[in-house]
């Protein structure tokens, strides 16, 4: 198994990258484009996912817990890599392993393709797992990137904005401010501002 590949970020879409290795170049499925910059050159942690009917696709992380947090959540029945994107775009690793040892419904169940239920059966099948996991000492601290664009969901979400209008925010911010290192409180006024516009 591709368990990491090394190289240049040499164009970025929506939730994928291709990076350059030298003689080769791999298109790889990404949680989000927004942490992610041309030209930079980094270590993405990698997973090989075989679909029956559309073959194999590669995963890649910016970190190893991000990797292991998409396992946890590809080994619930019936959940697939699509929702374990979601959750590592709109909660982020830290986030959802805190959800999930506290038994909190609601911060799952408002991510993308997750209702009630989904949530319930994530709760019952990862608790158990996570603890493991968090007992094993394992650093969950996020990269100061990923964790700016989680705090602004996460503080949209608090101010009652709907799911489908929180990713309009974030696809906006990304197409305009992704790979920049804009600081937090001009990322949320920028995300204030093109709420108040689309009123």
């Amino acid at each position: 198994m591709l368990n990491y590949i090394n190289g240049t970020i040499k164009s970025i879409d929506e939730k994928q990258v291709v990076m350059d290795l030298g003689p080769i170049a791999l298109s790889v499925q990404v949680p989000s484009e927004r942490a992610f910059s041309l030209g930079q050159q980094m270590i993405l942690h990698t997973y090989l996912h075989w679909n029956q009917e559309q073959g194999p696709t590669l995963f890649g992380f910016a970190s190893e817990l991000e990797r292991t947090v998409f396992l946890l959540v590809i080994s619930c029945s019936g959940i697939g890599p699509k929702i374990a994107l979601a959750v590592l775009d709109q909660l982020g690793p830290k986030l959802f392993l805190d959800a999930v040892q506290t038994g909190n419904e609601a911060a799952l169940s408002n991510v993308s393709g997750i209702g009630q239920k989904k949530a319930e059966q994530i709760i019952v099948q990862l608790r158990h797992k996570v603890a493991k996991l968090l007992k094993s000492g394992v650093e969950i601290e996020e990269t100061g990137a990923a964790t700016q664009w989680h705090n602004v969901s996460q503080v949209l979400a608090s101010l009652n904005y709907s799911r489908p209008e929180i990713n309009q925010v974030m696809k906006y911010l990304g197409d305009n401010y992704a790979g920049q290192n804009v600081p937090f409180d001009q990322l949320m006024r920028h995300a204030l501002s093109y709420l108040s516009k689309r009123v």
